[in-house]
C-alpha cells in the first residue's frame, strides 16, 4: 500500500509496487525510501533538504543547498524538464514527474523526481515538496557519508558537484570551437551566469604589451556601462599585475563608477605562458569560497589551452591563406608568362610573315619596276638605232617610252608615299574642294581605260541645288580615286564600274573643329571579288591577297594601303565589301564636308556630267 509522510499530509511518495525505468523516465523498480526530500518555493529555491538514507548527524551536507535554486544541483542539460514540471505544478496544482541527475558525486546520481504541491492554500500552491528516488546503486555514497564525521566536508563536496556539472558544460563549449571570439564569449557568459556576478571580463594579453584589452564582457544588468574594447593599462591596475605574477586567483575590493565591488582576477596560461586574464566582479559582500577559487583556477587553465589552440589555428589558417594567395600569385604569374610567351610567339610569327611579305613585295616591285624600265630602254634603243620606218613610227616609240616612264614614276611615288606614311612624315594640306570637279578629272583619266575593256563606267552624284564642297587635299583625293577605280577596272572583265557619292549630314569633329557632315564615296565593280577569309589582308602594307593574281594583273600591293592611310589622314575611313570570289566588290571611303549643300530632293543620284 502507498506510503505517505503523515496521514494528514498531501505529500505522497512512491509505493512499494511502483517501478521506475531510468532510460525512459518511467517507473520500473521497487523503491522503499527516497534519496532526497526537499521543500521548494514556487521559483524552485530550496527551503529545506534532507536525505532519509542518512542519519540526522550527517544532514548538514545539505545545509549549503538552502536558499539556492535546485537547478544548481542538477545536470545542466536536464534543468529544462525540471522547470517545465515546476511550472506545471505551480499552475495546475497537480503532481509533476521528471528524470534528472543530482550532483552528489562525480557524474551525478540518476534519479526520478516527483513534485507534489502543498494542498489547502486558496490562492494556489505556495510551495512544492520534491522527492528524488535513486535509479542506481548509491550505497557507496551513503556509506561514505555515514562514515564521515565532518559534515562540512560533505557539504563542500556537494557544492563542488553542483558547480562541476555546469563548469563541465562551459569547458565543453569552449573546446568545441577554435574561434577565439567564440571562446571569449562562451567563457564570460558561462562564468557570469554560474557565479551570478555583476560583470565578467576576458582580456586579451600580449607578453610585450603594457596593457590588456577587454575582449569579451558579460553584464548581469543592462544598466551597467560596457567596457568591451577598452584598454586597461597595467600601471593603473595593480591587482592585474598581481594576477599576472601569481598562478592563483587574486581577490580584492575595487572601487568602480557603479560602486564598490569584490574582484576575482586570474591569468589564463598555456605551457606557463600567459595569454589572457579573467576578471569577475561581484557585490562587495561576496566571499569567494575555496571550492569556487579552485574551480575558477581549473577553468582558467582550460580557457588558456583553448585560447592557445585557437591562436595556433588562426595563425595556421592565416599561413594557409597566405600560401593560397602566394600560390594564386604564382598561378597568375605563370599565366602572364604564358601569355607573354604566346604574344612573343605571335609577334615572331608576325615578324616572319612581315619579312615574307616584304620579300614578296620586293620581288613583285622589282618586277614592276623592270617592266616599264625595259620598255623605256627598248623603245629608246629602237629610236637611237634608227629602227623607225618613218617619223610617225618614231613618235609612237617615243610616246610608248614616255608612258613607261610615267608608269615607273607612279610606282616610285607609291613606294615613297608608303615610306613617308610609315615614318609619319607625310604632311597633307587641306582645303575646300569641289566634288564635281574632282570626279570630272577622274572620268577624264579613267573612261578611256574602261572603254578599252568594253566596261560601262558611270559616276552618280546626289541631287543638290549648289556645289558639294569637300574638305581635303585635291591631289591626294585624286590619287585615292584613281587607285580605287584603276583596281576596279583592272579586276573587272565584264560588266560595270560605278562611282557614287552620298551626303551624310551628321556633324563630326576633326582636328579640334566641327564639320557639318561627310560625303560617302563608293567605287563598285562586277569583277572577280575577294574571298571572305582573305579580305583582312587587303589593307596590309606589302601584302597582296593572292601572289598568283598579283603576277597575273601586276601591281605592288601598296595601292589600298596608301589609300587607307591618306583617307584616314584627312579624317575619313575606308571599308571593303565583297560577298566572295566572282561576286564583285565595293570600296567606300568618307570625306569631310566643307559646307552643307542644300538637298533638293531624295530622288535617285544624278550623273556627274
Amino acid at each position: 500500500m502507498a506510503r505517505s509522510v503523515s496521514s494528514d499530509s498531501p505529500i505522497h511518495v512512491l509505493s512499494q509496487e511502483t517501478h521506475v525505468d531510468e532510460g525512459s523516465g518511467s517507473i520500473s523498480a521497487a523503491l522503499d525510501e527516497p534519496l532526497l526530500v526537499l521543500t521548494l518555493d514556487r521559483e524552485g529555491i530550496v527551503l529545506s533538504a534532507f536525505s532519509p538514507l542518512l542519519p540526522s548527524r550527517q544532514q548538514g551536507i545539505f545545509q549549503s543547498w538552502i536558499g539556492q535554486p535546485l537547478v544548481k544541483f542538477l545536470c545542466q542539460a536536464e534543468t529544462a524538464v525540471f522547470e517545465s514540471s515546476l511550472h506545471q505544478v505551480g499552475t495546475t496544482a497537480e503532481q509533476g514527474q521528471f528524470a534528472a541527475r543530482i550532483a552528489l558525486k562525480k557524474g551525478g546520481v540518476a534519479a526520478h523526481w516527483i513534485l507534489n504541491p502543498v494542498i489547502g492554500v486558496e490562492s494556489g500552491s505556495r510551495c512544492v515538496v520534491a522527492l528524488a528516488y535513486a535509479l542506481e546503486d548509491v550505497s557507496a555514497w551513503t556509506s561514505a557519508a555515514e562514515a564521515s564525521s565532518d559534515w562540512q566536508t560533505l557539504s563542500t563536496c556537494s557544492e563542488l558537484q553542483g558547480y562541476a556539472i555546469q563548469l563541465s558544460q562551459i569547458t565543453r563549449n569552449i573546446r568545441r570551437t577554435l574561434d577565439l571570439e567564440t571562446i571569449w564569449r562562451q567563457t564570460v557568459d558561462g562564468l557570469g551566469q554560474l557565479f551570478k556576478v555583476e560583470r565578467c571580463w576576458v582580456c586579451a594579453y600580449q607578453v610585450t604589451a603594457g596593457s590588456v584589452t577587454v575582449a569579451a564582457e558579460f553584464c548581469q544588468s543592462d544598466q551597467l556601462s560596457s567596457w568591451q574594447g577598452q584598454v586597461l593599462h597595467l600601471a593603473d591596475w595593480p591587482h592585474l599585475r598581481r594576477a599576472i605574477a601569481t598562478p592563483s586567483p587574486v581577490t580584492t575590493q575595487l572601487e568602480q563608477p557603479e560602486g564598490r565591488s569584490s574582484l576575482l582576477a586570474i591569468a589564463t596560461r598555456y605551457q606557463e605562458q600567459i595569454n589572457g586574464l579573467i576578471l569577475l566582479f561581484a557585490p562587495a559582500d561576496r566571499t569567494w569560497s575555496a571550492v569556487e577559487l579552485d574551480l575558477v583556477n581549473e577553468l582558467a587553465d582550460q580557457v588558456g589551452t583553448a585560447i592557445a589552440h585557437a591562436r595556433l589555428f588562426g595563425e595556421s589558417h592565416a599561413l594557409a591563406s597566405q600560401l593560397q594567395q602566394a600560390n594564386a600569385r604564382l598561378v597568375e604569374k605563370h599565366r602572364e608568362l604564358e601569355e607573354a610567351r604566346r604574344q612573343a610567339e605571335e609577334t615572331r610569327k608576325q615578324a616572319e610573315e612581315a619579312s615574307r611579305l616584304k620579300s614578296e613585295f620586293l620581288a613583285n616591285t622589282s618586277h614592276e619596276l623592270r617592266t616599264p624600265l625595259n620598255g623605256m630602254i627598248g623603245f629608246l634603243k629602237l629610236v637611237l638605232d634608227g629602227m623607225a620606218d618613218d617619223p610617225a613610227e618614231q613618235e609612237e616609240f617615243i610616246q610608248e617610252a614616255h608612258k613607261s616612264a610615267i608608269h615607273l614614276l607612279n610606282l616610285i611615288n607609291d613606294v615613297l608615299d608608303i615610306a613617308k606614311i610609315e615614318a609619319g612624315k607625310m604632311k597633307i594640306e587641306m582645303g575646300p574642294i569641289s566634288l564635281r570637279e574632282l570626279l570630272n578629272d577622274v572620268e577624264n583619266f579613267i573612261r578611256p581605260q574602261a572603254e578599252q575593256k568594253n566596261l560601262d563606267f558611270n559616276i552618280l552624284l546626289p541631287p543638290t541645288r549648289d556645289e558639294i564642297v569637300l574638305n581635303g587635299n585635291y591631289q591626294r583625293l585624286l590619287q585615292v580615286l584613281l587607285n580605287l577605280v584603276g583596281n576596279a577596272i583592272k579586276f573587272t572583265h565584264i560588266g560595270e564600274v560605278r562611282i557614287t557619292a552620298e551626303i551624310k549630314p551628321q556633324k563630326m569633329t576633326f582636328q579640334d573643329k566641327t564639320w557639318p557632315g561627310q560625303v560617302k564615296v563608293s567605287v563598285s565593280d562586277t569583277g572577280i571579288g575577294v574571298s571572305l577569309e582573305k579580305q583582312d589582308r587587303l589593307f596590309q602594307t606589302f601584302s597582296q591577297v593572292d601572289g598568283e593574281r598579283t603576277r597575273q594583273y601586276g601591281g605592288t600591293g601598296l595601292g589600298l594601303a596608301i589609300s587607307q592611310k591618306l583617307v584616314e589622314a584627312m579624317g575619313g575611313i575606308v571599308q571593303f565589301i565583297s560577298m566572295g570570289e566572282g561576286l564583285g566588290s565595293t570600296v567606300t571611303f568618307t570625306v569631310l564636308l566643307y559646307q552643307e549643300p542644300v538637298v533638293v530632293s531624295t530622288e535617285p543620284l544624278q550623273p556627274v556630267s
